[in-house]
């Protein structure tokens, strides 16, 4: 009986190792429609686990459907950020959430990246952001907490990248968004789980 229960033993094991480790969860995908074309993002769900459950909420409520991406933040050389979401739609707005950033995440902005837009922390809501290019100088540092990246695109860049460039209008909401707003805000028609 003693043997019976060895072999068995061996042979499960053995079958564990032909298996292989078990596989990561698969990423949580959410395909945003555009009037201009889809993206798709992939979610940090483990590393970043209160934002993403923030931009889910968004999502499962259907809380971006009709909002737009609306502001283009050029830096140079083709870089920078595409900001969209709720524009601080008080009837979309949903409640803060507390800031997860990148020292604590390891998530950094670079090209394609997703992450929340906020004034001060712990005030980021229904407004995210996609970057363009080089984004670290948005990752925390000892003097500064940097932005919550929760995610990155996995594809649309091209998209991105167009409305990164499309015309704005020379004044602001500030002195420090001047000639950062879209003329004609690319419209989401809708944002799902899924790709």
């Amino acid at each position: 009986m003693r043997r019976r229960i060895v072999i068995a033993a061996i042979v499960a094991l053995a079958s564990a190792s032909i298996a292989g480790p078990p596989h990561a969860a698969a990423p949580t995908l959410v395909r945003i429609e555009t009037g201009a074309g889809p993206i798709v993002v992939a979610l940090e769900t483990r590393r970043a686990p209160i934002t993403t459950a923030n931009f889910l909420a968004y999502v499962d409520q259907h809380r971006f459907d009709g909002t737009s991406f609306y502001r283009a933040v050029r830096s140079g050389h083709g870089e920078g950020l595409v900001q969209g979401g709720i524009s601080n739609d008080m009837t979309r707005m949903l409640k803060p959430v507390k800031h997860e950033p990148t020292s604590v995440t390891g998530i950094h902005h670079v090209d394609g990246t997703l992450s929340m837009a906020r004034d001060d922390l712990g005030t980021a809501t229904g407004d995210f952001f996609i970057v363009v290019g080089d984004g670290r100088y948005l990752d925390a540092t000892r003097k500064d907490p940097g932005y919550a990246a929760f995610g990155h695109v996995v594809s649309g860049m091209p998209l991105v990248r167009r409305m990164l460039a499309a015309p704005t209008f020379k004044g602001g909401w500030s002195a420090d968004t001047k000639g950062q707003q879209i003329i004609h805000p690319i419209r989401i028609l809708s944002a799902r789980r899924g790709g």
